[in-house]
């Protein structure tokens, strides 16, 4: 793991004003939700447990995890836990972080959910730069595919073993 990245659950007090400095150009918008999105939604959804991800003092990213076994569009597998938008901060790109996030993010899952064994997300069809970090990073496309409000959603899978 990098020295002094952190990846854990988001605080209201702690995290909410670095959240709302959070950078990200309209072209990245376009393929996931806002990091104060994700905290709205959160709130209706128990099941919607969002992350921030720091480098020492500085929050660099954010992405939920999905846990509710019969919410899960994208799979019959009930073991699944959804990896929902997911982001860097602009300041904080093309440094390795996302790479080395999504890197120990299965470590992370199978400490907090010790009963999931596959970690699933969706990207985009034409988000190239996230499509070739996720095969990066050793996630799958099987060649799922699901009908999104933009398009075509890749679906990728990473075993939890």
């Amino acid at each position: 793991m990098m020295a002094g990245l952190i990846i854990r659950p988001f605080i209201m007090e702690t995290d909410h004003e670095a959240l709302s400095n959070y950078c990200l150009p309209i072209e990245q918008a376009i393929y996931t939700s806002l990091p104060l999105k994700v905290i709205e939604d959160f709130r209706k959804d128990k099941y919607n447990l969002p992350m921030v991800i720091y480098l020492d003092e500085d929050l660099i990213g954010c992405f939920a995890l999905y846990t509710d076994k019969a919410g899960n569009q994208y799979t019959s597998n009930e073991n699944a836990i959804l990896l929902k938008s997911f982001s860097l901060d602009l300041r904080h790109q093309k440094k390795g972080l996302a790479f080395n996030t999504l890197k120990v993010l299965p470590d992370m899952i199978k400490l907090s959910h010790p009963d999931k064994d596959e970690i699933i997300l969706t990207v985009h069809h034409s988000n190239f730069p996230a499509i070739n970090l996720y095969k990066k990073a050793g996630f799958i496309d099987k060649g799922y595919r699901f009908n999104g409000e933009e398009g075509e959603e890749f679906i990728f899978h990473f075993a939890l073993d």
